[in-house]
C-alpha cells in the first residue's frame, strides 16, 4: 500500500519552487533564468527516473518499469522525479503500478512525484478524459500532475483534481500560441506549465522561457509576453 499523499502535500509546492515556470506567489527565482544564460541548469532538474533517458527529466513510458533507486534520485538533487500514467490505455495497469511504486520511494525519501496523463494517438483528449486521468493519479499518490490544455472546460480539470495541476507544453508552437496557451492554463486553475519543445525549439529559447515566466508568475498577458518575447530575441543578435 502506498504511503498517504497528504502526510505528504507540502513536498509539491516544494517541487513548484523550483520551476521556473511554476506560479508560487511566495517565492519568485529570476536567477534560475540567469543562469540559464550561462549555459547552466535552470535551477534543479525536475524529474529523474530511468537510466536510459539521456536527459534528467526522464519519465516512466508504457512499457518501462521502475528500475532506478530513489538514492540515485536524492544524489542528484532532483526537485521531483516523473511518471506517466496510461489511464484508459493497454499498458494502464503497469503504469499505474509505476506511479505507486515512484510514490512509495519519493514518500520515504521526501522526493516529490509528478503524475503525467499520458495520451495515445487513438486516444480522445477532452477535458472528460483530463479529469479522470488527473483525478485517478493524484488519489494514488502524486503530488503534482501534468495535463494537456484543452480549449473547452479545462477550468474543470483544475477544479476537480485535490493536487496542483501543471500543463504540458505540447507540440511546438507559434511564440504568441505558446504563450496564449501557457497564459489560458493559468487563468483557468494551474499551477504552472511545463514547456520543452515550446523553449528548446524556439529560435530564442532564453528569450521565450523569459517570456513564459512573465505569463506564469505576473499575469502578463499574451500580447505583451510576445513583445517582451521580440525585444529580448533582438537584443541577443
Amino acid at each position: 500500500m502506498h504511503h498517504s499523499t497528504v502526510a505528504h502535500a507540502d513536498l509539491a509546492p516544494r517541487a513548484c519552487r523550483d520551476l521556473v515556470v511554476v506560479r508560487d506567489d511566495q517565492q519568485r527565482d529570476a536567477g534560475r533564468v540567469e543562469r540559464l544564460e550561462r549555459g547552466q541548469h535552470l535551477g534543479r532538474a525536475v524529474a529523474v527516473a530511468l537510466a536510459h533517458h539521456a536527459d534528467q527529466r526522464a519519465s516512466f513510458g508504457a512499457h518501462d518499469v521502475a528500475r532506478v533507486d530513489v538514492e540515485d534520485a536524492v544524489r542528484l538533487n532532483v526537485a521531483a522525479m516523473a511518471v506517466q500514467v496510461f489511464i484508459g490505455g493497454e499498458y494502464e495497469t503497469q503504469s499505474i503500478h509505476n506511479l505507486t511504486t515512484l510514490v512509495d520511494m519519493g514518500n520515504r525519501y521526501g522526493v516529490p512525484v509528478l503524475g503525467v496523463t499520458a495520451v495515445g494517438k487513438a486516444m480522445t483528449r477532452d477535458a472528460r478524459y483530463f479529469r479522470l486521468a488527473c483525478r485517478i493519479a493524484a488519489e494514488l499518490g502524486a503530488h503534482f500532475v501534468k495535463t494537456y490544455y484543452v480549449e473547452e472546460d479545462f477550468e474543470t480539470i483544475t477544479a476537480s483534481c485535490p493536487v496542483p495541476i501543471v500543463m504540458a507544453g505540447g507540440k511546438k508552437l507559434p511564440e504568441l500560441d505558446a504563450l496564449t496557451m501557457a497564459y489560458k492554463a493559468v487563468n483557468e486553475g494551474a499551477a504552472g506549465v511545463d514547456m520543452g519543445r515550446n523553449i528548446f525549439q524556439s529560435d530564442a529559447p532564453v528569450a521565450m522561457i523569459k517570456a513564459v515566466r512573465e505569463v506564469v508568475h505576473e499575469g502578463m498577458k499574451p500580447a505583451d509576453a510576445y513583445e517582451l518575447f521580440l525585444t529580448l530575441r533582438s537584443e541577443k543578435k
